[in-house]
């Protein structure tokens, strides 16, 4: 009898503390449902790339800033295409001049095929980096372009990106004639092709812009 009258006595607690709720306020709801919304629209945009789960990953984040645009998600992809590459290329340039060996092309430490496809490297993902920095700030102002003007710069920035996918690839091809084990090489090569991801992502999506136009 006691753990009935125990047992109705929570039940009855839950139902009161239920009734007793304060009701989700429609603004925050609405903010709820719309960032659901968004968050929808990134993945189903990323299917339309070559590695959709980096994408959503990387891009998801942003959910606020991309507002349910298509523009918008790829400039923010391009912005974080640009910011992954920097990285990258800054790496990769401490690497050359923090050990080199100012009489001559060596670097200390590395063998001469090691060295050479490095400094290229430093050569082709400085020019990625300026790529990628040179599309964000071309889809920034994508926003405000009317007529032909929004052809152009989704023109530019394809351009762009399959040029910095290139510059990318030419760095990953280099330290393809380095025979051997090589931590360097494998270290390196590593990185770029994360890096190659993101951009195929962004360009991808730049894509999306004009697919079926």
């Amino acid at each position: 009898m006691a753990s009935t009258i125990s047992l109705l006595f929570f039940l009855l607690l839950g139902a009161t503390l239920t009734l007793s709720s304060p009701p989700v306020p429609p603004i925050a709801a609405a903010a709820a449902a719309a960032a659901d919304s968004t968050t929808e629209f990134i993945r189903a945009s990323c299917r339309a790339t070559e590695y959709p789960n980096l994408c959503f990953r990387s891009l998801s984040r942003y959910a606020n800033a991309v507002r349910n645009s298509p523009v918008e998600l790829a400039h923010v992809a391009a912005n974080v295409t640009h910011a992954r590459v920097r990285s990258l290329s800054k790496r990769v340039a401490k690497m050359c001049g923090g050990s080199a060996d100012p009489n001559n092309s060596s670097i200390a430490g590395l063998s001469w095929q090691e060295a050479g496809a490095l400094r290229d490297c430093d050569s082709t993902l400085g020019d990625a980096a300026d790529l990628t920095g040179r599309s964000a700030e071309e889809l920034a102002g994508l926003g405000g372009a009317v007529g032909p003007e929004v052809a152009w710069r989704v023109a530019n920035v394809q351009t762009w990106m399959s040029a910095a996918l290139t510059n990318e690839d030419t760095c990953d091809d280099g330290f393809g004639r380095v025979g051997g084990p090589s931590a360097v090489k494998a270290d390196v090569c590593r990185r770029v092709r994360v890096a190659e991801r993101f951009t195929s992502n962004a360009l991808a999506l730049v894509n999306s812009l004009v697919a079926g136009r």
